[in-house]
């Protein structure tokens, strides 16, 4: 934007000065927030509105006084910055059931996680101090192989202090890959933002997940939707997060985990039911109790 002002003949040159100063208060008025292109051909909303959520128009518009004194557009938060994930298209993917009991109400070897963000912020929570590997990893004591792809492969992993790390682009598409290296089935519960991959809701290790058979890689590639499609993971702003427009808590966006559950009965590292080594300890010359006629 350019502030000009036409002098009179009178050579008012109060009326210069007041627009000249007038012309940060101009060009604040057309800041680009959050991200934004500065393009608003697609949008709705007037040029130079600053904030608000979808439909929302705090003051009225650009140039307008009502704008500057409204105490909505002080008090309102800046937007957060860094990486989360939003519902993005939908892809086939179908679902059956199957049973399966838990050895154990806790996960093998506890909770997995990766923390993902942009570029800069993966700089800034691994303070510049880390080390690189390709592919994806062991969690669950070695039963399994898990990571996040993007494109062609899996992601570059970042690690420091005992965390891993990935960056990821805003727009892209990305899937959870785990590989079941036991020789059992395993049951693993995945999530996204805090986020249950399967019911999209607040996650928790006592909600069901998927079944991996021994060898087998799975890859989940978005929130199910219903038993034969998901909504892919995408990338995104915070403030696009899924779990900023649907549930209105960004607390835990930035981190996938996984938590892992082995079979009741079975040994996951042989495959055989338990009931193998408790035979062992059975007595070939065990006397049997007595037993009273009635």
């Amino acid at each position: 934007m350019r502030a000009s002002a036409a002098r009179e003949e009178t050579g008012d040159w109060k009326l210069g000065l007041l627009v000249m100063g007038m012309a940060p208060l101009l060009l604040n008025s057309c800041a680009s927030f959050e991200g934004g292109s500065g393009d608003w051909s697609q949008s709705d909303m007037p040029f130079g509105t600053p904030v608000g959520s979808a439909g929302e128009i705090i003051g009225g518009g650009a140039g307008s006084n009502e704008l500057a004194a409204s105490p909505a557009y002080y008090k309102r938060p800046t937007p957060r910055a860094g990486q989360a994930t939003t519902w993005g298209p939908s892809i086939s993917s179908r679902m059956t059931y199957t049973s399966f009991s838990r050895a154990s109400s806790k996960p093998a070897d506890g909770v997995a996680m990766i923390w993902y963000n942009d570029k800069e912020g993966i700089e800034a929570m691994t303070n510049k101090s880390y080390y690189t590997s390709n592919g994806r990893k062991r969690a669950a004591g070695g039963m399994v192989e898990w990571g996040m792809k993007s494109g062609l492969g899996t992601m570059r992993n970042y690690h420091a202090n005992g965390k891993r790390f990935v960056v990821g682009r805003n727009g892209s598409k990305y899937s959870l890959s785990v590989k079941n290296n036991a020789r059992s089935r395993l049951e693993v519960v995945l999530s996204v933002d805090g986020l249950d991959v399967v019911d999209g809701k607040q996650a928790s290790i006592k909600k069901r997940g998927y079944i991996v058979w021994p060898g087998q890689t799975i890859e989940v590639k978005g929130w199910r939707s219903s038993e034969s499609d998901v909504a892919s993971f995408v990338f995104s702003p915070v403030s696009s997060s899924y779990a900023v427009l649907k549930h209105d808590n960004p607390r835990n966006v930035g981190v996938v985990g996984i938590a892992v559950f082995t079979e009741k009965g079975v040994d996951p590292w042989s495959g055989r039911s338990t009931d193998a080594n408790k035979r062992f300890a059975a007595s070939p010359f065990a006397e049997a109790p007595m037993e009273r006629a009635r």
